[in-house]
C-alpha cells in the first residue's frame, strides 16, 4: 500500500496537466514556459540541495559508489544495444535511451525513507549522488550527438549537471551553504517535480509513436526488469551490507524521471515518446517495485 500511496499522486499531477490543455483550454505556451522554468531552475535547486544535505563520505562508501556505477554503465549500454537490433531513427533513440537508465530520484528517496529509515535514505543518496552526474553526461551526450558535435558546449551549460557537480563539490569539501540559502532551494526544489509531471501530462499522448513503440518498450524493459537482475547480480558479487543491497536494488526498480521529458524536448528531441514512455514505465512500476522487493534476498 505504501508504493500505491507514493506513486498515484505523479498520474494524479499527469491527469491534472492533460486536463489543464485538453479540457480547460490552457495555451501551449504556458506549459512551454513552464517547462523552461522546471529546466532551468526549479529541477537544479532540487538536485543541488538534496546532495549537499546528503551525507556522503567517499572513503566509507567507495564500494556503494563502485557498485553504482557499474549498474548505470549496464543501463547505458543496455539503452545503446536497441541500435543494432531495433535499427531506431537517430534521434528517437536518442531521446528514448535515456529513459533505460535515468531515475526517479524523488520516488528513490521517498521510498528508501519508507522502507528503511533515515540509513536507508542516506543510503540511498550516497547512489544518486554518484549516478546523476553519470546519467545526466550519458543524457546529453547522446542528445547532443545526434545535433552537432558541440557535445562538450551542450555538457558543460547543462544546469542539471552543473548542479549536480556544484552540489558534490560543496558536500564533499565541507563547502557550508547559509541556511536562507538551503531553504530557498528547498522551496524551489519543491515545485520541480509537481510542474514537470504537469508538464508530462499536458504532452500525453499516443498518437504518431509509429517506429518508436518498439524501442518505448525496449527501455520500459531495461528499465524495470533488466536493470534489476543487473543489480541482483552485483549485490551477490561486492561486499556490500545488507541494507545497501536492498537500497541498490530498490535503486535499480525507480522508474524513468520526469527530466527526461524535459532533457529531450529542450534540446530538440523526440518529447512526445518520452513522455509516453516515462508515464507508462511510472504506472508499470507500481507492479514491479513490490515484485522485486518481494523477490529480493536481503
Amino acid at each position: 500500500m505504501t508504493i500505491v500511496t507514493l506513486v498515484l499522486p505523479d498520474f494524479l499531477l499527469i491527469a491534472l496537466g492533460w486536463t489543464l490543455l485538453h479540457l480547460l483550454q490552457y495555451r501551449s505556451d504556458f506549459f512551454s514556459t513552464a517547462e523552461k522554468l522546471v529546466y532551468y531552475v526549479l529541477f537544479p535547486a532540487l538536485l543541488f540541495g538534496s546532495i549537499v544535505r546528503a551525507p556522503l563520505s567517499l572513503g566509507e562508501a567507495s564500494t556503494l559508489i563502485g557498485a553504482t556505477a557499474a549498474l548505470t554503465v549496464c543501463g547505458i549500454g543496455l539503452a545503446w544495444l536497441a541500435v543494432p537490433i531495433l535499427k531506431p531513427q537517430a534521434m528517437v533513440h536518442a531521446s528514448l535511451a535515456q529513459c533505460a537508465y535515468r531515475f526517479n530520484t524523488y520516488m528513490g528517496l521517498s521510498l528508501s525513507l519508507s522502507l528503511a529509515g533515515q540509513q536507508g535514505q542516506s543510503i540511498m543518496a550516497v547512489i544518486v549522488g554518484c549516478a546523476v552526474p553519470l546519467v545526466n553526461v550519458a543524457a546529453v551526450s547522446g542528445l547532443a550527438q545526434r545535433q552537432d558535435n558541440r557535445i562538450f558546449s551542450e555538457l558543460i551549460r547543462n544546469p542539471l549537471i552543473l548542479a549536480t557537480v556544484a552540489g558534490l563539490a560543496c558536500n564533499l569539501g565541507g563547502v557550508p551553504v547559509p541556511g536562507v540559502v538551503m531553504d530557498t532551494l528547498q522551496r524551489l526544489g519543491a515545485c520541480a517535480i509537481a510542474l514537470g509531471l504537469i508538464c508530462v501530462g499536458a504532452t500525453l499522448s499516443l498518437q504518431g509513436l509509429g517506429g518508436s513503440v518498439r524501442v518505448m518498450g525496449w527501455m520500459i524493459a531495461v528499465r524495470l526488469l533488466a536493470l534489476p537482475l543487473v543489480a541482483l547480480g552485483i549485490a551477490l558479487l561486492l561486499p556490500l551490507s545488507p541494507l545497501e543491497k536492498q537500497m541498490l536494488l530498490l535503486f535499480s526498480t525507480l522508474p524513468t524521471a520526469s527530466s527526461a521529458y524535459i532533457l529531450a524536448v529542450r534540446m530538440g528531441g523526440d518529447g512526445r515518446s518520452v513522455a509516453v514512455t516515462t508515464s507508462l514505465g511510472t504506472m508499470l512500476s507500481a507492479l514491479t517495485i513490490p515484485m522485486w522487493l518481494h523477490l529480493s534476498p536481503f
